[in-house]
């Protein structure tokens, strides 16, 4: 995605060489987008992130696992860069239905899969894989992840978010989270959507919600990312830097709801 005027270009680009700095130059990032049964538009969050990753000057591989996924290519354990498909010049798009369960180990890991997704997907400065819990817990497992949970304005979404939170809370023991939710910004009920769900994390899992953002499912696709998302994906590359370091987990930072 191409910004609409010469100096957001270069913001951009100087954007995207501070993130290779920090995150190496064949560092390849991941971030973890849970699954909602209950949100039919998870599409349209992808597309956001999408475009707040092309704002950074960053290419992004959409790795869809998820049950309502299309299911992968015949050819996908085979050859999985010939399964890829070019989206446009900023992202890229795996059809990955049922994929992490065949790259299983023998501690019920699917480790080695992610490792053949960069190997796929080479021009990939970022990978969204979007998927259930089950398949987050065993791709990213001993791994110190923030997941990105979604909800959206009906008590059945935030009900599945919160389910989704609570299997991501006691499973792999993830207890710092971010979170999506797809609601009218100014509705009545939205500012308590995401207030509720981390009152409830907190109190009964002893989890946070680090960053919520309300994504307008009205607002124009060609419209400039939203800044609060661009922080957030930000925030989520700099977390999986810390994988490679001995700085504190973010779960130890106070929840800030937007």
């Amino acid at each position: 995605m191409s910004l609409s005027t010469a100096s957001n270009a270069r913001a951009a680009n100087d954007q995207a060489a501070g993130l290779r700095r920090m995150f190496g130059s064949a560092r390849t990032c991941f971030i973890a987008l849970a699954h909602n049964e209950q949100v039919q538009e998870a599409t349209l969050v992808i597309d956001r992130l999408c475009d707040a990753a092309a704002a950074l000057g960053l290419h992004t591989l959409v790795v869809d696992a998820a049950d309502s996924a299309p299911a992968p290519h015949e050819m996908a354990l085979i050859d999985l860069a010939s399964c890829v498909e070019a989206v446009s010049d900023d992202v890229s798009y795996l059809a990955a239905r049922g994929l992490p369960i065949r790259h299983v180990d023998a501690r019920g890991q699917c480790a080695v899969f992610l490792q053949a997704l960069e190997s796929a997907a080479p021009q990939a400065d970022l990978v969204l894989v979007h998927a259930g819990t089950v398949d987050l817990a065993r791709l990213f497992a001993g791994q110190r992840l923030r997941p990105l949970l979604l909800g959206a304005d009906t008590p059945r979404a935030m009900t599945e978010a919160y389910a989704s939170l609570k299997r991501l809370a006691q499973r792999p023991g993830w207890l710092a989270h971010d979170l999506l939710i797809l609601a009218d910004p100014n509705g009545p009920r939205t500012e308590r959507l995401g207030e509720s769900l981390a009152e409830c994390a907190e109190r009964f899992l002893g989890a946070a919600i680090h960053d919520c953002v309300v994504i307008d499912p009205r607002q124009d696709a060609a419209a400039t990312p939203d800044a609060r998302l661009i922080h957030l994906l930000r925030a989520q590359m700099a977390q999986d830097l810390l994988q490679d370091s001995t700085a504190m987990p973010l779960a130890h930072q106070a929840p800030a709801v937007h």
